[in-house]
């Protein structure tokens, strides 16, 4: 298992290129799910797990890896399936989000396919809003067609820790309050969840959210205001996109959006559950403004306030 992902530090150069790397898992043995490799820090034979009772019932208990201390939740509870005893097949995928490390506890770990966002696709309308899917996409594997399922880890997440949107003291200034309403931001991201969060704490200033649930959405948009004469860059006060998104990603969008001259003034804030040293780089590389790591409301109203006295020329 460790060679499975011995590379992953050499890949970051398919981000930016419209690509993405899947790692593919089974929780149950007919369907295929995935999470994008850069989410993952490490894959691990499920090891012993302590017992931490009042938890939320997802969470199957603590690993203790090289002193670090790991929620375990049980991925296949939480996205609706009926729970099973681990097997022998069973693995721990350790990732991060949104700078909180855990572990999910999967069945048998597949292999790392390499796709083009292209490829992904939302999930169909008919799933419902519950659905626990931010993509899916087809592939050849083992001799026939089969469909991946992409987990939205955020929504599952989102179920079992609670996201506080209300904002510590100091940070609203005051004297930007009746400058807020009106003004529009445009959020770009796939996942219901992390768009909610987005906009419930920017609903709080008073100002209009536009949504749009994936890059190729977003750019469209923004051609479409283009073409009715429309300034971009003075009708938003800035977009907020997610980086990894079905058809095209963020840094994909940014590029399109920098290389027209009718928008390349657009302010574009990375918001993104990557880690911070990795975006950073990429955040120079396509030409966004500014990037933070989801879910932080402080530092999210803090960059709308920046912006709009960068507008307002205080």
């Amino acid at each position: 298992m460790a060679n499975v992902l011995a590379t992953v530090d050499q890949r970051t150069n398919l981000v930016g290129e419209n690509r993405l790397e899947l790692l593919l898992f089974r929780i149950n043995s007919m369907q295929l799910f995935a999470i994008n490799v850069f989410k993952v820090k490490e894959v691990v034979k499920l090891p012993h797990l302590n017992a931490m009772p009042g938890s939320h019932p997802h969470i199957s208990g603590v690993a203790n890896i090289r002193g670090m201390s790991i929620p375990v939740i049980d991925l296949r509870s939480a996205i609706g399936f009926k729970p099973v005893p681990p097997d022998d097949n069973a693995n721990m995928i350790i990732t991060e989000y949104n700078r909180s490390v855990q572990g999910f506890l999967v069945g048998k770990v597949e292999h790392i396919i390499n796709m083009t966002w292209s490829d992904i696709m939302p999930p169909p309308k008919t799933a419902g809003r519950n659905n626990y899917l931010t993509a899916i996409t087809r592939i050849e594997y083992q001799g026939q067609s089969q469909l991946v399922s992409i987990i939205d880890v955020e929504k599952v997440l989102a179920e079992i820790v609670h996201y506080d949107i209300s904002l510590s003291e100091g940070v609203l200034d005051e004297s930007l309050l009746d400058k807020m309403p009106g003004r529009k931001i445009l959020i770009v991201d796939d996942s219901s969840t992390a768009r909610r969060q987005v906009r419930e704490t920017l609903g709080q200033l008073g100002i209009e959210i536009i949504e749009a649930s994936d890059g190729l959405q977003a750019l469209h948009l923004l051609q479409k205001w283009r073409d009715e004469g429309k300034n971009v860059a003075k009708e938003l006060l800035m977009m907020i996109t997610d980086a990894e998104m079905p058809e095209m990603d963020g840094y994909k969008l940014t590029y399109e959006v920098r290389n027209d001259k009718a928008m390349a003034d657009l302010f574009i804030t990375l918001n993104t559950s990557l880690s911070g040293s990795f975006n950073n780089a990429m955040v120079e590389k396509v030409g966004c403004d500014r990037f933070i790591s989801k879910f932080q409301p402080d530092l999210l109203v803090e960059v709308v306030q920046d912006r709009l006295k960068q507008v307002l020329g205080k």
